[in-house]
């Protein structure tokens, strides 16, 4: 049977009303009166006016008052009110607004015959605008609103349609656009963004990948960031949720590839007691303890097809549920397990590449990829390379000096032909390999400046056991052209170099390293990518 369900809060106009059109107790009225204080509301207030009007199957009151208050407010409105008191320190904060309600609805057990309203009238204009947003993403609503009437001394009930859908229009054409919105993309640097303070830099590749990590974080879906190891995917994901309204719930992250088939299950589902030899007690997995917040799979390519399985299971709500309701069963256990999650992902693999070879479900590939981040190597983020390195040896040296190591440390910095080699090398490791370097220099020099000679020294011991195990010896064919393949090496750093520039070969050159623009413009011809000049295009026309 489908229901008409109304979820409001309760506003000080409401009570304000209810005190002065019923008789309170005496603990009730002076609770009242020191909310009110001193405003004066006429009327009825926003709900009592809208239940005179409108008939609901169940009616949701949200206070952030005493129970047995919000309880004898119910009783003057008449009818069967579901109270739910909480906790709410600032009204005027829409993520904490949110964590409180959300939980809420999805007990709601909503079926797709149920028809929601949001009464947006009771309480701050913060709450509104958590319901509208609700009610057009996560949650299908109808929204009313009561405006009362002086002169005619009652309240005008008015059915309110907010012509959007985000989930319909707005994301859609998100990701349908993208050029017409790379420039609003880039137009914030990640310290300017609440939630992405910590990511550093500043370059066009890493401005980008925070602004459509900025987009996607507001919304409820799940995202999948990519980028190879050492790039920051873990920091990333952190910002995501810092940047969502579920910042003040649990986030909690789990490497696919660092546990084992057999204890990953448990750790992401948990067990109950009994369920192996050593299970002596139930516990909780990582979709329970993460309820209300966010799940972070790092290297989620590393699952096995039998995990992935029971990741989908997760994954996949009921058709009647929002997009983060998680269904999963404890290893042991005969029942199953409800939560709210939401999930990001991160790999540094190609998943579809996987999906062709059998071995990446596809449907958990588009469970997890609503909404894809990439992020930049090091290598593409050269401008970033000093800002990064400052950071890490400033975090290094203070990290030393707490360890009291006066006799034997003092803070280190970076020379100048330190800081030129830094942009120079590749980092085929990112910033992982980058941070590994710079806390050796910082252990093995004994100046306080770190040179060129101390990197080139400590990634020398870094790379020996990569080059030995990875470094084939090139074979030579017949037909083999070493300058064709050192272009096609070179063709993807030019272009990189003059997007990075703005097309300016000066500044591309210094980059990659030559002396002059007169190299950049040799080579962009040689490699076919220099930009023909409207005479040369009118005089090829001509011809």
């Amino acid at each position: 049977m489908p229901r008409r369900i109304l979820v409001t809060w309760v506003g000080h106009a409401d009570l304000n009303a209810w005190k002065q059109n019923d008789n309170l107790s005496e603990s009730h009225q002076q609770a009242v009166v020191g909310i009110v204080k001193n405003i004066k509301h006429e009327g009825l207030g926003p709900i009592k006016s809208l239940l005179n009007e409108e008939v609901f199957d169940e009616i949701h009151l949200i206070g952030n008052y005493d129970r047995s208050l919000l309880l004898g407010f119910a009783r003057w409105l008449g009818g069967k009110q579901i109270c739910h008191t909480v906790r709410l320190l600032n009204p005027l904060d829409h993520g904490e607004i949110y964590s409180l309600v959300d939980p809420i609805l999805a007990k709601l057990n909503l079926t797709t015959e149920d028809q929601l309203f949001f009464h947006l009238s009771p309480g701050t204009p913060s709450m509104a605008a958590i319901w509208v947003l609700l009610g057009k993403s996560k949650y299908q609503a109808k929204f009313f609103q009561t405006h009362y009437k002086p002169i005619e001394k009652k309240s005008a009930i008015l059915p309110t349609d907010i012509p959007f859908d985000i989930t319909a229009d707005y994301l859609p054409q998100l990701l349908r656009e993208p050029n017409r919105l790379l420039s609003q993309l880039q137009s914030q640097s990640p310290q300017e963004i609440q939630g992405f303070e910590s990511i550093i830099g500043d370059s066009k590749a890493l401005r980008e990948a925070v602004g459509r990590a900025k987009r996607a974080a507001i919304y409820d879906v799940s995202v999948l960031i990519l980028g190879e190891s050492g790039t920051g995917k873990e920091m990333f994901a952190d910002a995501v949720h810092k940047a969502s309204l579920r910042l003040n719930k649990p986030f909690h992250a789990i490497n696919c590839a660092a546990i084992s088939g057999a204890l990953i299950e448990s750790e992401l589902f948990g067990h109950a007691k009994g369920a192996f030899t050593d299970a002596k007690e139930e516990r909780k997995g990582l979709f329970e303890l993460a309820d209300g917040g966010t799940l972070f799979l790092d290297e989620v390519g590393e699952c096995d097809l039998d995990l992935q399985a029971k990741l989908l299971r997760a994954l996949q709500p009921p058709h009647d549920k929002p997009p983060t309701y998680r269904t999963f069963r404890s290893i042991g256990s005969s029942k199953d397990k409800y939560s709210d999650v939401r999930v990001i992902a991160a790999t540094n693999r190609d998943l579809l590449k996987m999906v062709q070879d059998g071995t990446f479900r596809e449907d958990l590939y588009f469970r997890i990829a609503t909404f894809t981040v990439k992020l930049p190597p090091l290598r593409e983020r050269s401008n970033d390379v000093i800002l990064i390195a400052k950071h890490l040896l400033d975090s290094i040296n203070r990290e030393f000096q707490r360890l009291q190591l006066k006799d034997v440390y003092f803070p280190k910095s970076l020379s100048s032909n330190a800081q030129s080699f830094l942009r120079k090398h590749q980092w085929p490791g990112n910033i992982r390999e980058l941070k590994n370097v710079l806390i050796q220099c910082a252990v093995l020099s004994n100046e306080e400046t770190i040179s060129d000679s101390d990197l080139r020294a400590a990634i020398s011991q870094i790379d020996a056991p990569r080059r030995s195990s990875t470094e084939p010896t090139p074979t030579i064919t017949e037909g083999f052209n070493l300058e064709d393949y050192l272009d096609d090496v070179r063709r993807p750093y030019f272009k990189a170099a003059m997007a990075e520039t703005n097309g300016n070969k000066t500044r591309a050159a210094k980059l990659l390293g030559y002396g002059g623009h007169q190299v950049v413009t040799s080579y962009l011809k040689k490699l076919g990518l220099e930009k023909a000049t409207p005479e040369q295009k009118h005089l090829k026309k001509s011809k």
